[in-house]
């Protein structure tokens, strides 16, 4: 079978949504409206229930099936707050009806401490404060108070200290703005206890100090977004808070432009990536609040942001379950990725993103023309010390090094989702499959470490201390270290690419030990396969660009994807391999390899790695001409880093 052979033959018809040209405001009107029409499949009877899947999670059934109901309402409230039309409508009025009816058989239940239906309040709270036309005027006085008991059944439970709280914040908004009972004391504590968080520059932390976690939590997913909805709801009511969140979300803007590439992706980082186009989110809500930011990102470059977003997620054909409704994953169905709070219903936080229509078609958003990404054709090597990152746009690539966050609690593959050395929008990162061997671990912009001949392997999960930012020549270089065991440690640089080697940045370890251990670090991942047979890739072919090949010193790949490797620079040997990761690892590419260099110590010794890291993405044009030259060049070892390893400077 041909490869164009395999992609034509589908298990069910292309959903409308991956042919949608995703143009026009009707375009995304459209989408909306195909992402909403297969949910009526799962309704329950009195449609306040929509079964999404069938896998389970960590909170009950019930509040799995109130996430298939409420989520889309992120989508559909906006649309009709714009003044379009949606013909299913009214089976979402009435489930909020019976869900909200403690003489229901289909009664959610009262709120309880730490509740996941207090995340579902903040989409219905937001629903009653901007389309309540549809959901609030025509209700009954009844069905009216039961919406406001069972709302307002949260404003005495405890909640997590994290982006929770916002969704209480809404909850009472979308009652205030109804002129029914709600807490004004607890909404501006809440406000207040948000406020915390605040970090500086636009960023805020997801949650009080003791860990960082800078993710798309606290820009697209919660707290960003969240902020810009309340500055245009509270706009009269709270005015100097609203204007503060507006020009906290023009600092921050001006960093997470690098977060998305002049191709659409955005850079696969952290937790709950199932939630998809929500990423891009945090740009629709610019639109949402009528924020203009700074120079230069005008309404047409936020409008490119944007719709290329959304236009790459519809080349993603794979993201839909046969039943026409999203499944669990991020390019194609995927639980490996899923967070233990991921319930079937719980990607279509997604609907976030839709914020935008709220605004009608008159508004600049709409009418500007789309315009490139800025930063396109500009080299960017920008610190952003309060997520302790650094963003990179260098050779056609967009990644960001990374100094390690960590989770408010123990999260499932922490270590793949917020404590890898480089995270790409051009080469999604990868996630464990299970704990034996290193196929299973997949080390992808990682070190590992095992001390047991390789059956087990440690990556960097929590830093040993902080991390910093130096500067060595106007460059900005990210330090960060790990402590796997009491009696071995790791310190880290890492160093964006050098001008005429733009393809590469390095990655200085030095490694110290009182056990033997084996170690392991990995470049990016790349599709696997044939494009011709769809057989596994195997030794480099030039003439195709396809195929992997390694040495005493260096492991190299290239596929459809593009071209990735990895080579030593310091020492004399520690030797390549093209590691054929386990299937569905990859976020974006169900079968993966992963150029990966090895070398083994000993107790008692210290060594040093610099780890010289390339790639060039298939985006890039000409990329099967340039990637020879590219990967021949190798840079050269900046000489503070030479001083460091010789013991000249410590």
């Amino acid at each position: 079978m041909t490869a164009a052979t395999a992609n034509a033959n589908r298990a069910f018809p292309l959903h409308p949504f991956s042919t949608n040209p995703l143009l026009t405001r009707d375009d995304v009107v459209s989408a909306v409206a195909s992402l909403l029409d297969p949910l009526a499949g799962g309704d329950s009877p009195l449609h306040s229930q929509v079964k999404v899947g069938s896998s389970g999670t960590r909170f009950d059934e019930t509040a799995a099936q109130v996430e298939g109901f409420a989520r889309p309402l992120w989508g559909l409230a906006p649309l009709l707050a714009g003044g379009s039309k949606y013909a299913g409508t009214d089976r979402f009025v009435q489930g909020l009806v019976a869900g909200t009816d403690p003489e229901s058989e289909e009664f959610w239940g009262y709120m309880e401490d730490q509740d996941q239906r207090m995340v579902e309040a903040c989409p219905i709270g937001y629903t009653l404060a901007i389309a309540n036309k549809d959901f609030w005027d025509p209700l009954t006085d009844k069905q009216k108070k039961n919406i406001e008991s069972w709302l307002g059944s949260m404003n005495n439970k405890d909640m997590p200290n994290t982006n929770w709280l916002w969704f209480r914040v809404f909850a009472n908004l979308g009652l205030a703005k109804n002129g029914a009972i709600w807490s004004k004391e607890r909404l501006e504590a809440d406000i207040k206890q948000l406020n915390t968080f605040y970090r500086g520059d636009g960023w805020s932390n997801d949650g009080p100090e003791g860990y960082r976690q800078m993710d798309y939590y606290s820009g697209s997913f919660a707290i960003q977004y969240l902020q810009l909805l309340y500055a245009r709801l509270a706009a009269e009511t709270d005015p100097d808070q609203a204007e503060e969140y507006k020009e906290r979300a023009r600092k921050y803007a001006l960093d997470f432009v690098h977060y998305f590439d002049p191709e659409g992706r955005a850079i696969t980082f952290g937790r709950s990536l199932t939630y998809r186009w929500a990423m891009v989110a945090f740009w629709g809500a610019v639109v949402f609040a009528d924020v203009e930011l700074p120079a230069p990102l005008s309404w047409g470059v936020v409008k490119g942001i944007w719709l290329r977003n959304l236009r790459w997620w519809t080349t993603q054909k794979d993201i839909f379950q046969p039943n026409g409704m999203l499944s669990i994953g991020y390019s194609y169905p995927n639980t490996y990725l899923a967070e233990n709070y991921n319930s079937p219903g719980s990607p279509y936080w997604c609907m976030l993103a839709f914020a935008p229509l709220a605004q009608p078609e008159t508004h600049p958003f709409w009418s500007s023309k789309e315009e490139p990404h800025p930063f396109a054709e500009q080299r960017v090597a920008k610190s952003l010390p309060h997520p302790r990152h650094i963003v990179v746009r260098s050779g056609g690539h967009t990644f960001l090094l990374n100094s390690g966050q960590s989770c408010h609690y123990a999260l499932k593959a922490t270590q793949a989702k917020y404590g890898k050395f480089a995270y790409s929008s051009a080469f999604a990162y990868s996630v464990p499959t299970g704990g034996y061997t290193l196929e299973q671990f997949v080390p992808e912009s990682s070190l590992a470490l095992s001390d047991d001949d390789g059956e087990i392997w440690k990556m960097r999960r929590a830093l040993n201390g902080d991390s910093e930012i130096e500067t060595h020549g106007g460059i900005p270089v990210l330090v960060s270290s790990m402590k796997p065991w009491k009696d071995v440690d790791v310190l880290t640089y890492l160093i964006p690419p050098a001008e005429d080697t733009p393809n590469w940045h390095l990655r200085v370890h030095r490694v110290r030990t009182a056990r033997d251990i084996l170690t392991a670090e990995g470049a990016w991942a790349v599709y696997g396969c044939k494009e011709a047979d769809g057989r596994n890739l195997t030794d480099l072919d030039e003439s195709l660009s396809e195929g992997g090949k390694a040495d005493l010193t260096s492991a190299f790949a290239a596929s459809r994807s593009g071209a990735v490797g990895i080579a030593e620079l310091s020492l004399k040997e520690r030797k390549g391999e093209v590691l054929l990761s386990d299937a569905n690892s990859n976020l974006v590419e169900a079968r993966t390899v992963l150029p990966t260099v090895h070398a083994t110590l000993k107790a008692g010794e210290t060594k040093w790695f610099v780890s010289a890291v390339f790639a060039l993405p298939a985006s890039v044009e000409g990329w099967k001409e340039k990637w020879k030259p590219g990967w021949e060049k190798k840079p050269e070892i900046p000489k503070w880093v030479q001083d460091k390893i010789s013991g000249r400077w410590d």
